[in-house]
Protein backbone atom coordinates (compact mmCIF):
# COMPACT_ATOMS: atom_id res chain seq x y z
CA UNK A 1 0.00 0.00 0.00
CA UNK A 2 1.57 3.50 -1.15
CA UNK A 3 1.30 5.82 1.94
CA UNK A 4 0.35 9.39 1.22
CA UNK A 5 2.76 12.34 1.75
CA UNK A 6 1.06 14.34 4.22
CA UNK A 7 3.03 17.44 3.18
CA UNK A 8 0.82 17.30 -0.49
CA UNK A 9 -2.08 17.73 0.99
CA UNK A 10 -0.81 20.22 3.71
CA UNK A 11 0.16 22.52 1.02
CA UNK A 12 -3.18 22.15 -1.19
CA UNK A 13 -5.06 23.84 1.84
CA UNK A 14 -2.13 26.44 2.02
CA UNK A 15 -2.52 27.26 -1.71
CA UNK A 16 -6.26 27.35 -0.98
CA UNK A 17 -6.35 29.19 2.14
CA UNK A 18 -3.99 31.95 1.39
CA UNK A 19 -6.15 32.66 -2.20
CA UNK A 20 -8.23 35.65 0.22
CA UNK A 21 -4.89 37.50 1.82
CA UNK A 22 -4.85 39.99 -1.58
CA UNK A 23 -6.02 43.29 1.04
CA UNK A 24 -3.11 42.56 3.17
CA UNK A 25 -0.77 44.34 0.48
CA UNK A 26 -2.44 47.60 1.94
CA UNK A 27 -0.74 47.18 5.14
CA UNK A 28 2.93 45.43 4.19
CA UNK A 29 3.67 47.98 1.40
CA UNK A 30 5.68 50.15 3.91
CA UNK A 31 7.39 47.26 5.44
CA UNK A 32 8.46 45.94 2.03
CA UNK A 33 10.06 49.41 1.45
CA UNK A 34 11.69 48.82 4.73
CA UNK A 35 12.83 44.82 3.93
CA UNK A 36 13.99 46.41 0.15
CA UNK A 37 16.26 49.20 1.92
CA UNK A 38 17.66 46.58 4.47
CA UNK A 39 18.68 43.83 2.26
CA UNK A 40 20.43 47.25 -0.09
CA UNK A 41 19.16 46.12 -3.24
CA UNK A 42 20.72 47.94 -6.21
CA UNK A 43 19.86 48.31 -9.95
CA UNK A 44 20.91 45.22 -12.10
CA UNK A 45 20.61 43.15 -9.15
CA UNK A 46 18.89 39.61 -9.87
CA UNK A 47 16.44 39.62 -6.95
CA UNK A 48 13.84 36.87 -6.00
CA UNK A 49 10.78 37.09 -3.97
CA UNK A 50 10.20 33.88 -2.40
CA UNK A 51 6.64 33.55 -1.20
CA UNK A 52 5.74 36.95 -3.13
CA UNK A 53 1.77 37.43 -2.65
CA UNK A 54 0.47 39.84 -4.45
CA UNK A 55 4.25 41.14 -5.11
CA UNK A 56 5.19 44.47 -2.68
CA UNK A 57 8.52 43.51 -2.16
CA UNK A 58 9.23 42.89 -6.04
CA UNK A 59 7.43 45.51 -7.18
CA UNK A 60 9.15 47.79 -4.45
CA UNK A 61 12.56 45.98 -5.83
CA UNK A 62 12.19 46.17 -9.28
CA UNK A 63 11.24 50.26 -9.23
CA UNK A 64 14.94 50.45 -7.95
CA UNK A 65 16.10 48.87 -11.48
CA UNK A 66 16.73 45.42 -9.94
CA UNK A 67 15.81 42.61 -12.36
CA UNK A 68 13.34 40.74 -10.40
CA UNK A 69 11.23 37.52 -10.30
CA UNK A 70 8.48 36.12 -7.36
CA UNK A 71 7.26 33.63 -7.24
CA UNK A 72 4.51 32.22 -4.62
CA UNK A 73 2.33 29.25 -4.33
CA UNK A 74 -1.35 30.60 -4.98
CA UNK A 75 -2.38 31.59 -8.63
CA UNK A 76 -5.19 33.88 -6.95
CA UNK A 77 -2.34 36.11 -5.66
CA UNK A 78 -0.32 36.22 -8.46
CA UNK A 79 -3.03 37.48 -10.82
CA UNK A 80 -2.95 40.57 -8.21
CA UNK A 81 0.80 40.95 -8.17
CA UNK A 82 1.08 41.10 -12.12
CA UNK A 83 -2.05 43.66 -11.80
CA UNK A 84 0.70 45.57 -9.67
CA UNK A 85 3.98 45.56 -11.49
CA UNK A 86 1.28 46.88 -14.38
CA UNK A 87 0.21 49.29 -12.78
CA UNK A 88 3.68 50.55 -11.20
CA UNK A 89 5.24 50.22 -14.71
CA UNK A 90 7.64 47.70 -14.22
CA UNK A 91 8.67 43.82 -15.13
CA UNK A 92 8.42 41.63 -12.82
CA UNK A 93 8.76 37.70 -13.87
CA UNK A 94 5.81 36.21 -11.71
CA UNK A 95 6.13 32.19 -11.61
CA UNK A 96 3.80 29.97 -9.51
CA UNK A 97 5.80 27.72 -7.12
CA UNK A 98 6.78 25.73 -4.09
CA UNK A 99 9.35 27.57 -1.81
CA UNK A 100 10.75 23.96 -0.47
CA UNK A 101 11.31 23.07 -4.68
CA UNK A 102 12.05 26.62 -6.37
CA UNK A 103 12.06 26.77 -9.70
CA UNK A 104 15.30 28.54 -10.34
CA UNK A 105 19.17 27.30 -11.13
CA UNK A 106 21.26 26.54 -8.42
CA UNK A 107 22.98 30.59 -7.73
CA UNK A 108 20.88 32.33 -10.06
CA UNK A 109 20.16 35.40 -7.85
CA UNK A 110 22.55 38.04 -6.12
CA UNK A 111 19.47 38.60 -3.67
CA UNK A 112 16.80 36.45 -2.31
CA UNK A 113 14.16 38.25 -0.06
CA UNK A 114 10.83 36.96 1.58
CA UNK A 115 8.12 39.08 3.80
CA UNK A 116 6.36 36.75 6.26
CA UNK A 117 6.48 34.48 3.33
CA UNK A 118 8.61 31.89 3.73
CA UNK A 119 7.73 31.31 7.21
CA UNK A 120 4.83 28.95 6.22
CA UNK A 121 6.90 26.13 4.62
CA UNK A 122 6.10 23.49 6.83
CA UNK A 123 9.75 21.97 6.52
CA UNK A 124 12.27 25.21 7.89
CA UNK A 125 15.15 23.19 7.31
CA UNK A 126 14.29 22.59 3.45
CA UNK A 127 12.95 26.00 2.56
CA UNK A 128 16.22 27.38 3.95
CA UNK A 129 17.89 25.03 1.86
CA UNK A 130 16.26 25.77 -1.01
CA UNK A 131 16.68 29.36 -1.27
CA UNK A 132 20.18 29.61 -0.20
CA UNK A 133 20.36 27.27 -3.81
CA UNK A 134 19.80 29.29 -5.61
CA UNK A 135 21.52 32.07 -3.89
CA UNK A 136 25.09 32.52 -5.28
CA UNK A 137 28.02 32.79 -3.12
CA UNK A 138 28.11 35.81 -1.18
CA UNK A 139 24.40 36.88 -2.40
CA UNK A 140 22.33 38.34 0.68
CA UNK A 141 18.91 36.73 1.93
CA UNK A 142 17.16 39.03 3.72
CA UNK A 143 13.65 38.35 5.39
CA UNK A 144 10.65 39.52 7.58
CA UNK A 145 9.21 36.81 9.99
CA UNK A 146 6.68 37.33 12.48
CA UNK A 147 7.67 37.57 16.06
CA UNK A 148 6.68 34.72 18.81
CA UNK A 149 5.79 38.36 20.38
CA UNK A 150 3.15 40.83 19.40
CA UNK A 151 -0.41 40.60 18.18
CA UNK A 152 0.90 37.85 15.62
CA UNK A 153 1.93 35.75 17.75
CA UNK A 154 -0.13 36.17 20.55
CA UNK A 155 -3.20 35.37 17.59
CA UNK A 156 -0.86 32.18 16.33
CA UNK A 157 -0.74 30.57 19.92
CA UNK A 158 -4.77 30.68 19.95
CA UNK A 159 -5.13 29.04 16.08
CA UNK A 160 -2.92 26.19 17.18
CA UNK A 161 -5.20 25.40 19.82
CA UNK A 162 -8.33 24.99 18.15
CA UNK A 163 -6.50 23.49 14.95
CA UNK A 164 -6.01 19.80 14.17
CA UNK A 165 -2.30 19.60 14.01
CA UNK A 166 0.27 20.00 11.32
CA UNK A 167 2.24 17.22 10.08
CA UNK A 168 4.52 15.83 12.67
CA UNK A 169 7.99 17.86 12.65
CA UNK A 170 6.20 21.32 11.65
CA UNK A 171 6.89 24.16 13.50
CA UNK A 172 5.01 27.13 14.30
CA UNK A 173 5.85 29.79 11.80
CA UNK A 174 6.50 32.69 14.34
CA UNK A 175 9.45 30.16 15.54
CA UNK A 176 11.33 32.62 12.11
CA UNK A 177 11.27 35.51 14.30
CA UNK A 178 13.20 34.41 17.23
CA UNK A 179 17.33 34.99 16.69
CA UNK A 180 18.21 31.79 18.66
CA UNK A 181 16.37 29.76 15.93
CA UNK A 182 17.33 31.26 12.86
CA UNK A 183 20.55 31.30 14.28
CA UNK A 184 20.49 27.50 14.04
CA UNK A 185 18.98 27.17 11.10
CA UNK A 186 21.21 29.11 9.08
CA UNK A 187 24.23 28.13 10.89
CA UNK A 188 27.69 28.51 8.93
CA UNK A 189 25.85 28.51 5.17
CA UNK A 190 25.85 32.17 5.98
CA UNK A 191 28.02 34.88 7.52
CA UNK A 192 27.21 38.88 8.42
CA UNK A 193 24.16 37.57 10.19
CA UNK A 194 22.07 40.94 10.82
CA UNK A 195 18.86 41.36 12.93
CA UNK A 196 16.41 44.34 13.09
CA UNK A 197 13.11 43.97 15.57
CA UNK A 198 10.74 45.96 14.09
CA UNK A 199 6.78 46.73 14.31
CA UNK A 200 3.81 47.02 11.22
CA UNK A 201 1.32 48.99 13.26
CA UNK A 202 -2.38 48.96 11.86
CA UNK A 203 -4.83 50.91 13.16
CA UNK A 204 -8.23 49.47 14.34
CA UNK A 205 -11.46 50.85 16.31
CA UNK A 206 -11.02 47.98 18.60
CA UNK A 207 -9.16 44.21 18.89
CA UNK A 208 -12.54 42.90 17.92
CA UNK A 209 -12.13 45.36 14.55
CA UNK A 210 -8.87 43.72 14.22
CA UNK A 211 -9.91 40.03 14.17
CA UNK A 212 -12.64 40.69 12.10
CA UNK A 213 -10.45 41.73 9.40
CA UNK A 214 -8.12 38.91 9.78
CA UNK A 215 -10.67 36.68 9.51
CA UNK A 216 -11.52 37.82 5.99
CA UNK A 217 -7.99 37.58 4.86
CA UNK A 218 -5.66 35.14 7.20
CA UNK A 219 -5.37 31.59 6.02
CA UNK A 220 -4.73 29.80 9.32
CA UNK A 221 -7.53 31.62 11.00
CA UNK A 222 -10.54 30.83 7.83
CA UNK A 223 -8.92 27.41 8.01
CA UNK A 224 -10.13 27.36 12.25
CA UNK A 225 -13.32 28.62 11.45
CA UNK A 226 -14.08 26.63 8.83
CA UNK A 227 -13.43 23.65 11.19
CA UNK A 228 -15.77 25.00 13.85
CA UNK A 229 -18.15 25.96 11.13
CA UNK A 230 -20.94 23.65 12.73
CA UNK A 231 -20.33 25.06 16.22
CA UNK A 232 -21.65 27.96 16.26
CA UNK A 233 -20.79 28.34 20.23
CA UNK A 234 -17.08 26.88 19.71
CA UNK A 235 -16.70 29.87 17.29
CA UNK A 236 -17.75 32.63 19.35
CA UNK A 237 -15.62 31.78 22.25
CA UNK A 238 -12.56 31.45 19.74
CA UNK A 239 -13.32 35.06 18.82
CA UNK A 240 -13.74 36.09 22.83
CA UNK A 241 -10.29 34.11 23.15
CA UNK A 242 -8.36 36.21 20.07
CA UNK A 243 -10.45 39.55 21.26
CA UNK A 244 -8.60 38.86 24.74
CA UNK A 245 -4.88 37.64 22.95
CA UNK A 246 -5.17 40.66 20.89
CA UNK A 247 -5.89 43.58 23.49
CA UNK A 248 -2.72 43.95 25.18
CA UNK A 249 -1.38 45.43 21.83
CA UNK A 250 -3.99 47.39 21.02
CA UNK A 251 -3.50 51.21 22.11
CA UNK A 252 -4.75 54.45 21.12
CA UNK A 253 -6.33 52.85 18.17
CA UNK A 254 -3.30 51.23 16.60
CA UNK A 255 -2.67 47.65 17.20
CA UNK A 256 1.20 47.12 16.93
CA UNK A 257 2.68 43.63 15.25
CA UNK A 258 5.82 42.80 16.13
CA UNK A 259 8.50 41.06 13.58
CA UNK A 260 12.30 40.42 12.81
CA UNK A 261 14.14 41.54 10.11
CA UNK A 262 17.15 39.16 8.94
CA UNK A 263 19.65 39.84 6.60
CA UNK A 264 23.01 37.70 5.77
CA UNK A 265 25.30 36.83 2.88
CA UNK A 266 25.59 33.50 1.58
CA UNK A 267 29.22 32.03 2.46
Amino acid sequence: MTMKDPFVEFKAKQREGWKNYGPAESHTTRTAAHLVRVADVKRGQRVLDVACGTGPVAVTAARLGAIVSGVDLTPELLMRAAENSAIAAVDVAWREGDVEMLPYRDGEFDVVLSQFGHIFAPRPDVATSEMLRVLKPGGTLAFSAWAPSGAVGAMFGVISKHLPPPPPGVPPPTLWGDVATVRARLGERVRDLYFEHAALEGTALSPAHNRLDLEAILAPLRALFHEHRDDPKRIEAVRAELDAALAPYHRDNVVRNEYLLVRALKA
